[in-house]
Parts: structure tokens; sequence; C-alpha cells
């Protein structure tokens, strides 16, 4: 049994290939896929070559259970409706990866799609909901939101880059939470951050961005998390003079954020990736971490209690933009590495 999947070839290539259906693991669920969402990881993994030939790339889908792993913990069954995060373009298990019509992905940090959610915008959720698990509760330890008296409500948190999809989930997890949320953006994406529960939205390329958010914080920013990368001027003047706490979804130059601010805690950087418990490659290898898959089995527990009763929004879908399939998925990573996607976020039927 073969399914088509978008492999990678070699440094800067990828291509369709008929591939063997990946081998169901233990812990994992074979998924017929439905839909898929398209992240910057996912053409940089191409580009810079972090894949072994023949590793199947992309790492959100949403789609149909197939077949349930014996040690897959978590209630799923044939048939279910499932999404979640695979590891895409994995040098160190190269079944791995969802741009594919049949894939395999490591049980129980996956979540049941509720029905108030379609297949389209729960192909958003993988590496976002995941990474803001990591970013603003493992990390910065922002109180669940199923616990919000918990949190100060006079507490503010800079979201950098607060219309990427990531940013667009954080900002309502942190309201959720009980927290203040400033956020930077494109100013044509300022109402719609807004509609998302940010309180002020800040230009990200001004340059007197990070002085203005202190002077509207009078001072007083002790949380900032980093949804783009390359933000250590911003954030480091954004942060209280006394310090702050501060993470990354990519690795931050500490020497620069110091130098302004040495007072901040941190810099932190997460990777997504180590959800699993497995070991990952991403420019260098990362050993198993099993108390980030264990992290995440709860955090996704809470963010599909949260989807179900209708307080997350799936970030706008821009749906089969340039064309359905495999050659749309093509179409919109050279989108994405050409920085045109804004506001919202790439997804393909299968």
């Amino acid at each position: 049994m073969t399914t088509k999947a978008i492999v990678f070839v070699e440094k800067g290539k990828a291509a369709v290939q008929d591939v063997p259906i990946p081998k169901l693991r233990e812990d994992y669920i074979l998924v017929k896929v439905n839909a898929v969402g398209l992240n910057p990881t996912d053409w940089k993994g191409i580009e810079y070559g972090m894949g072994a030939a023949g590793s199947r790339i992309g790492c959100d889908y949403a789609g149909v259970v197939e077949e349930v792993g014996p040690k897959v913990q978590k209630a799923f069954k044939k048939g279910d409706r499932i999404a979640g995060m695979a590891h895409g373009c994995d040098r160190l298990q190269i079944e791995n990866g969802c741009f594919a019509n049949y894939i395999v992905a490591k049980g129980d940090v996956q979540t049941k799609i509720p029905d108030n959610f379609s297949d389209e915008d729960a192909a958003t959720m993988g590496v976002s909901v995941s990474t803001v698990g990591q970013g603003l509760y493992q990390t910065l330890g922002l109180p669940f939101p199923t616990e919000p008296t918990k949190a100060d409500s006079s507490q503010y948190i800079l979201i950098h880059g607060g219309s990427t999809a990531t940013g667009i989930y954080g900002i309502q997890f942190a309201r959720l939470s009980g927290l203040k949320v400033i956020a930077t953006s494109s100013p044509h994406n300022f109402d719609y951050v807004k509609s998302l529960g940010a309180e002020a939205v800040y230009d990200y390329k001004s340059p007197t961005v990070g002085s203005d958010i202190r002077t509207y914080t009078n001072n007083n920013l002790k949380l900032a998390w980093d949804c783009v990368g390359g933000a250590e001027g911003i954030i480091s003047n954004a942060l209280s003079s006394d310090g702050g706490k501060y993470a990354s979804i990519l690795p931050v130059k500490k020497d620069e954020v110091l130098a302004i601010n040495p007072n901040v805690d941190g810099p932190y950087s997460t990777l997504a990736y180590t959800i699993f418990g497995e070991p990952a490659f991403r420019y260098t290898e990362y050993p198993a971490q099993p108390e980030d898959f264990e992290f995440g089995k709860k955090f996704w527990d809470v963010a599909r209690q949260l989807l179900e009763e209708g307080k997350l929004k799936a970030p706008r879908t821009f749906i089969n933009r340039g064309g359905s399939g495999f050659e749309g998925i093509f179409k919109g990573l050279e989108e994405l590495k050409a920085n045109k996607v804004s506001g919202g976020k790439l997804v393909y039927t299968l």
C-alpha cells in the first residue's frame, strides 16, 4: 500500500512521490488526511536541508482516524475526526510528516476535532497550539485558562507577531488566562488583532515600538513572547527596566538582549518538535524531552475543552490559495517564503 506525499529530495528541493503508507507505531495513530496547514518551518526545512532523502514534509493536519496504536492512552477510535501536529522534514524518522494522504501522528498530543470546527479550521492548530503551550505556559508560567482566577488581572504580556497564526492563538489564550495583552503586527492587521483580545497593538516596524510599549505599560511589562524571532531590540526595550521574562519560538541573541536590558530573565527559546518526547533535529540535535510530552498531553486537553466551549477562534484561513492539493501546497510554500502571508493561515485540502 502506498500514499502520495511531499518528500524532501535534497537541500532546496522537495517533490510529490508515491511512498509506503507509514507503519503504525505503538503510541501513534494512522490518519487519513483531509486538510493541511502551512507553517514557515515547512519551507525552511526544505530550503536549509533539515531532512534526509525521503523525509516527509508538513506539520499541521486535520483528518480521520484509521487505526490506533495499542499504547495510545487517549480515547481515539476509527472514524474520529482528529487534528494536530506531526514532525515534518524529520531526518531521524522519515515517515513522519503530514503533507500526504495517509500519515502517522503521536497519539496523545493530538486532539479530537470539536463539531464547531471545520477540517480547514482544525488544520491551523497543531504547531500553533503546541507552541502556545510551550511558550506561554511551560516557559512563562501563565495560569491555565481553566484557572484564570490565579492571574493578576493588571498584568501585561507582550506578544510580538500578533497576526501570525501562533500569535492569533496566543492572544486568545493569554486573555482567557486573565492577562492584558499588548501585541505587535503590521498596521493593516491592527483591527483584526484587537478583535482577538489585544488591548493595544503597535507597528513592529516602528523604530520606537519597544520604548512606546514600555511607556504604555508604565514600565510594568514583566512578560514577553516572540512568535516570529529576531525581536531582541523590541522586547528588551519594552520589558520593564526592573526586568521581566522573555520567551521566543526561535533562539535569541542573549548578549544583545542583556546589553539593552541587563535585568531580563532569559531569553528562553522553545521548539515545538520536543512535544513528542522523542529526539529531534532542527539546526542541531535535541535529546528526547519526556517532560515536554507530558506537558503537551495536559495542555492539549485544556485546548480541547476551550475549543468545545467555543472560547477559541481559528485564525482566518486562506483555503487553496493558488490551487488545491499538493500543487497548491507548493505554491503556498513559495508565498510563505516570500513573506506574503499575514493575518491568517494557508490551508489546503487533499
